[in-house]
């Protein structure tokens, strides 16, 4: 399931985020990357724990938790410090998958990576090329969004980033644990949540809308991992 989140951070956020995040001075992003991962990884990120990663990073998990579509979508239950990367004069990072455990610098805590995330910093205008591409069940799909949207996909899905030839694509990476470990769960509870809240809307009070609630809250329940 490769869901859309728009507006996770205002014009306002996104340009005061960029403020810092230009000033800012980078790193090979190979840091980050598993063994596979370094041969086609050329970009450049913040390092992990650096302050302004920090500063930034509480600033998106902020607007994530007012975010009600993430929450619908992903069903978190921990969530990796965001972190920071830049694309520019021909950066990109070729197909990959994503490690499956992730260890936080700052905790030690470990992570499994269900769900990976991106949230664009700068708008589709800015740079040439730089698109994710994401492959599922129904091909592959190609996300260029503009800033402050956010794109949510199953961290086993193969991806990659095209060359960015003008510009730069700056942008927020991370990835989080869901209670819901399968992405077919994921997607049933996703697609019961808006249906519910669609009927509640359209026809408010109606007992068929009760009931489908206590459906979701008992798959929920039965598939749940804390």
């Amino acid at each position: 399931m490769l869901i859309t989140v728009p507006d996770v951070l205002t014009k306002d956020q996104v340009q005061q985020m960029r403020q810092v995040l230009d000033a800012a001075e980078w790193v090979d992003g190979k840091v980050t990357a598993g063994y596979q991962a370094q041969a086609v990884k050329d970009n450049h990120q913040l390092p992990e724990g650096h302050p302004i990663s920090q500063q930034l990073g509480e600033i998106v998990l902020q607007a994530l938790a007012r975010a009600p579509l993430f929450i619908s979508t992903a069903l978190p239950l921990k969530v990796f410090p965001p972190m920071f990367n830049r694309y520019t004069g021909g950066g990109h990072f070729g197909t990959h998958v994503d490690t499956a455990i992730r260890q936080m610098v700052t905790t030690g805590q470990r992570i499994r990576t269900d769900v990976s995330a991106t949230l664009f910093l700068s708008e589709p205008e800015e740079y040439d090329g730089g698109v994710l591409n994401v492959e599922d069940t129904y091909g592959t799909q190609s996300v260029k969004l503009p800033a402050g949207h956010m794109v949510l996909y199953p961290s086993t899905s193969l991806h990659h980033v095209t060359s960015v030839t003008r510009g730069a694509r700056v942008s927020s990476f991370f990835w989080l644990q869901s209670m819901i470990r399968q992405d077919a769960h994921r997607t049933l509870l996703f697609d019961l949540d808006q249906s519910i809240q669609t009927l509640a809307k359209e026809v408010p009070g109606n007992a068929t809308t009760v009931k489908l609630t206590g459906i979701y809250h008992n798959l929920l329940r039965q598939w749940a991992e804390m």
